[in-house]
């Protein structure tokens, strides 16, 4: 009988959010959250991997003999990929995250924009400074990275009356709508007054984000980064945002996460928040779904979602 590795509580409560744990497949758990490793390590075929506890939760899969599929709940899969056997399925959470992801993108702009970070500092000692903040509304907005996530950022974008949005993806595609591709980044910056990173962490996107590219902003432009924080020069951006320039807020970073003391965390106009995107309210039912999913197709035979890697 089929074994899957799942991160819940009990398997009442698995039963419970899947609508039911397919007939034929047996079920051991495992949260990563101070439980201890299943015993069934040379069973386990369908591995879904416990929510952001990195790829310490692949450390013993040398020894999972019968694995047939890993199964991420993030987007990025790229720590979990030399990890995963030859001929093993990884598959993972995209469209899980779509709105989480989106909403804190909007939030993070909003915040920065009209300055909440500025004025949660100031409430324990009493402050009182009012000030005119940046609205969404008439700015350009630029989107770099026009997958699932970026087409929910801009969903949600449709309701602020930005004066336009512009789309960079690796390639141009003609659409509609138009979107451009990253080669012709240096020419759209300039025309930006806020920068939405959500595209994934490749060689190719690693350092997209540097001084050139900091320095083609316009003034008072905002960069909005939640896709991975190596796409970002972060020495590049601690430089420009401290000649105060242009402003920053960021759900990802590189390093991570931020050491004590790190320049960026002194800087008024970087807001900062510890890679959060997709830990809210909306995760847990969409999880729940793709994994309830999932186990149907693998025990049905049927192709799977999301595979990213490995399999036939």
């Amino acid at each position: 009988m089929p074994l899957a590795w799942l991160p819940y509580a009990t398997v009442e409560e698995a039963d419970e959010r899947l609508g039911g744990i397919p007939d034929g497949l047996d079920v051991d758990l495992f949260r990563a959250d101070g439980d201890e490793l299943p015993p069934t390590v040379g069973e386990v075929s369908f591995y879904v991997l416990p929510y952001m506890r990195g790829a310490a939760v692949l450390q013993r899969a040398g020894e999972m003999t019968q694995l047939r599929v890993v199964q991420t709940l993030t987007a990025g899969y790229e720590e979990f990929l030399p990890h995963v056997p030859a001929g093993v399925s990884l598959c993972n959470a995209a469209g899980v995250h779509d709105a989480s992801t989106a909403e804190l993108a909007i939030a993070l702009a909003l915040a920065s924009g009209r300055g909440l970070d500025g004025y949660a500092r100031d409430q324990p000692a009493g402050g009182w400074r009012p000030t005119f903040g940046r609205s969404l509304a008439d700015r350009r907005v630029l989107i770099i990275g026009y997958g699932n996530i970026g087409r929910a950022i801009e969903r949600r974008l449709q309701g602020f009356e930005v004066a336009s949005i512009t789309r960079v993806a690796s390639t141009a595609r003609q659409g509609p709508p138009r979107v451009h591709a990253v080669d012709e980044l240096h020419d759209l910056l300039p025309q930006a007054d806020v920068v939405i990173l959500i595209a994934p962490h490749t060689p190719e996107t690693e350092g997209l984000i540097s001084r050139e590219e900091l320095r083609l902003l316009p003034d008072n432009a905002l960069l909005v980064n939640v896709a991975r924080g190596k796409l970002v020069d972060t020495d590049a951006l601690v430089a420009e945002l401290s000649t105060g320039r242009i402003r920053a807020a960021m759900d990802v970073m590189d390093p991570e996460p931020l050491p004590d003391g790190h320049p960026l965390r002194a800087l008024p106009n970087a807001l900062i928040t510890p890679h959060i995107g997709g830990m809210s309210s909306a995760f847990f039912p969409r999880a729940d779904r793709l994994i309830a999913a999932q186990l149907r197709r693998f025990m049905t035979g049927e192709p799977l979602e999301n595979v990213v890697s490995g399999g036939s």
